[in-house]
């Protein structure tokens, strides 16, 4: 690690950890980079969809249509916090709540045609963002991240 501690190192020996504590040293980089990329991008994109919002239409957009404990559970929330990010997505005309054929009691909740423009947007404007980012870099830097996208990637499979 470099002398600043939230800084990664980028001496290529540097990255095959070998041991628990290089693995430790490689996760708390990787987490800081990520975490502050993510940061900057929800920041600078200037969205007016919350984060759990936002993931929430993600969520709907992939499974639904999805009860409201389904959702919840997906999002790892309480029935009543996605009762009211519901309530903020359905005011602002971003899903459509339609009743369960299977439970009278119950709706199911999906993506409106405006939910799904505004996604896009928000994707798109993402998108751009990173791009300026990757612009600013060498072309070595870039080949790189390319380079480690399937090892990015295969970090988002969880454990069996």
């Amino acid at each position: 690690m470099n002398a600043r501690s939230d800084r990664i190192d980028t001496d290529p020996a540097a990255t095959g950890p070998g041991n628990d504590a290089e693995l430790t040293e490689l996760a708390a980089h990787l987490r800081l980079a990520v975490g502050r990329l993510n940061r900057r991008i929800r920041i600078d994109g200037r969205e007016s969809i919350p984060p759990l919002q936002l993931s929430a239409l993600v969520t709907v957009e992939q499974c639904g249509p999805l009860r409201l404990s389904d959702l919840a559970r997906r999002e790892a929330v309480t029935a009543p916090t996605m009762s009211r990010v519901l309530s903020a997505l359905d005011e602002q005309g971003l899903v459509v709540r339609t009743p369960d054929p299977q439970d009278a009691r119950g709706v199911l909740i999906t993506l409106s045609e405006e939910g799904s423009t505004r996604l896009n947007e928000v994707r798109t404007t993402r998108t751009a963002l990173v791009a300026r980012r990757l612009a600013r870099l060498d072309d070595a830097q870039r080949r790189a991240l390319a380079a480690a996208m399937p090892a990015l990637e295969a970090l988002l499979v969880d454990d069996e």
